[in-house]
């Protein structure tokens, strides 16, 4: 039947399954919403900013391992979507961003809102295009779905060109091509040869990454290393895909990560790597890596193989079809005095913080208690955000969306948007920075305009804390532009926006804040005001080794 490039687009995205998409309109993506306005059955989230949207289709695909869809109209628009496109892109999420553009006649010649976003974004999408002919709209936008969701997913952006928009073709129904795992690059030779490594191995040790999350690998990871008996340490990326209160995790591995992550791993015979990319923030010092022990990696893509670190091993494919293949090809292992070690390393270094007054982990803590540990927690970044993956146990995937890659102050009030409208039964919490919170507190507006029921918790130490904690380590203690000393009322700030705000100064006001705030189902910002100098410990110096890791104690010890 022949359709408007308008109407092509919105049947694309109902052929692809999609019910939700967040965006901002404008002038050349106009008739992409007139059509629009005509499927209710397309639920559309109008943002405060088109950074919102695509950190909401961020967090929707995150949460659901959709593909999740934000739109936006030419020039400012478009240049608004990229920090969340580049967010997306760092931690491997699908997205496809479809903006439009001025009409060919008008291309590279400054026009009015004229930008080349295709080029704009190529370094931060997996492909970017953009449609100058109605005949090839709809295989474009096929294309774009397929390419953000296979292999390593990532965002994709199709821009189309506002005559493109309203020019006619003839549109037929084409049913999704079904997504299959990558396993091409999956050789007997590279399983054998990892098989051969877990085998020989005294004292292995799994280190789980976003990948893990990504290919839905939970079981397989949980089934290897309970047959092993290796202790579990995660990246940031990778919480949930191990579950948190399992007797072999360890804790977070890196910068942040716990004593017997980042000791454990000094201590093993055979490093296993699912899905991690040896982030800068998880190794340290490359060169001094757990350069004791043998390192087998398992990654979708071949471009991380030696890429940060130098492995002894690896099988590139779909870290869920590895598995299940490697699972019967390795035998069991008691273990023994190796999982004794570990044991006796976490009673030994367990993390700890300050039993007095209201501090970010008990925060993080007693949101665990309210939420039985049931809810999806977003963060922005910065201390909250070390604080949440720390104190808080993820027994599932897609419980915990934070901006690891890329390190994006803003993106969690957008990401828990998303959430909350991708996964509506589950209680969705946003934990922010009062710094972090100032980036894109518009989209309280938006949850109150939506009727989106998200909680954001502020941790309010009036600093930007994590910068002042290097600052007072490394820097003398000068605070160069990170106090903000000002009179900004977050409470106020949710009323006015008609949300509900509450204020926390004391431990024994948090709990019933909570409680308050999920049997409201409604949006409710709770303002914790914490200490301008607490910290997050354990830590690793940038750049030195893992082993290099200290606490509070550790520094109390130093300066006696």
């Amino acid at each position: 039947m022949q359709l408007n490039g308008s109407e092509i687009i919105i049947e694309c995205l109902k052929e692809q399954g999609v019910d939700t998409v967040f965006g901002y309109p404008g002038g050349t993506i106009l008739n992409v919403y007139d059509e629009l306005y005509k499927h209710p059955e397309i639920r559309h989230i109008l943002t405060s900013h088109e950074q919102g949207a695509s950190h909401a289709a961020d967090g929707y695909a995150r949460a659901t391992g959709k593909v999740g869809v934000c739109l936006a109209t030419s020039g400012p628009g478009a240049t608004n979507l990229v920090t969340g496109i580049a967010t997306a892109y760092m931690d491997s999420v699908p997205v496809v961003a479809i903006t439009a553009n001025v009409g060919k006649p008008l291309l590279g010649k400054d026009s009015f809102q004229e930008i080349d976003i295709a080029g704009v974004t190529m370094p931060i999408t997996k492909h970017s295009m953009i449609v100058k002919s109605i005949d090839r709209l709809a295989d474009t936008l096929r294309r774009a779905f397929k390419i953000a969701k296979s292999g390593r997913p990532g965002p994709v952006l199709v821009d189309v060109t506002k005559d493109v928009t309203a020019a006619t073709y003839e549109y037929t129904y084409k049913k999704p091509e079904e997504i299959v795992p990558e396993t091409d690059r999956i050789t007997e030779k590279d399983l054998n040869r990892a098989a051969e490594m877990i085998n020989q191995s005294k004292k292995p040790f799994l280190f789980v990454g976003g990948g893990t999350v990504i290919s839905g690998a939970s079981e397989e990871v949980r089934a290897l290393a309970h047959k092993i008996q290796a202790p579990v340490c995660d990246s940031l990326m990778g919480k949930g895909a191990f579950p948190g209160d399992d007797r072999l995790y360890t804790g977070m591995l890196g910068m942040h990560g716990t004593k017997t992550s980042n000791l454990g791993m000094y201590a093993c015979d055979l490093l296993i790597v699912l899905g991690a990319r040896f982030s800068d923030r998880d190794v340290g010092n490359p060169k001094s890596f757990a350069e004791q022990a043998k390192i087998l990696q398992i990654d979708v893509d071949p471009a991380e193989i030696n890429k940060n670190v130098i492995v002894s091993g690896s099988v590139i494919g779909d870290i869920k079809e590895v598995l299940k293949r490697l699972l019967p090809m390795v035998a069991e292992k008691e273990g023994g005095e190796w999982v004794s070690d570990i044991m006796k390393m976490k009673e030994a270094y367990p993390l700890a913080y300050s039993p007095d007054g209201l501090t970010g982990p008990f925060v993080i803590e007693e949101i665990y208690r309210a939420t039985k540990g049931q809810a999806i927690i977003c963060t922005d970044v910065g201390q909250h955000q070390m604080w949440a993956a720390q104190y808080y146990n993820y027994t599932a995937p897609g419980t915990f969306l934070t901006s690891g890659g890329l390190g994006t102050m803003g993106y969690g009030l957008g990401a828990a948007m998303g959430a909350k409208c991708g996964r509506p039964e589950k209680t969705v919490i946003n934990v922010a920075g009062d710094g972090c919170f100032r980036m894109n507190m518009n989209e309280i507006a938006t949850l109150v305009r939506s009727n989106i029921p998200v909680i954001e918790v502020v941790i309010n130490n009036h600093v930007l804390g994590m910068v002042r904690q290097w600052q007072t380590l490394f820097y003398g203690k000068r605070y160069s532009h990170t106090i903000l000393e000002d009179q900004v009322d977050f409470v106020k700030i949710a009323e006015a926006m008609g949300a509900t705000g509450i204020r926390v100064t004391r431990r024994e006001e948090l709990r019933p804040a909570l409680e308050k705030a999920i049997a409201l189902n409604a949006p409710v910002v709770i303002d914790c005001q914490i200490d301008c100098d607490d910290k997050v410990f354990p830590m690793v110096p940038a750049g030195v080794a893992n082993s290099e890791v200290f606490d509070e104690s550790d520094l109390a010890k130093k300066n006696c």
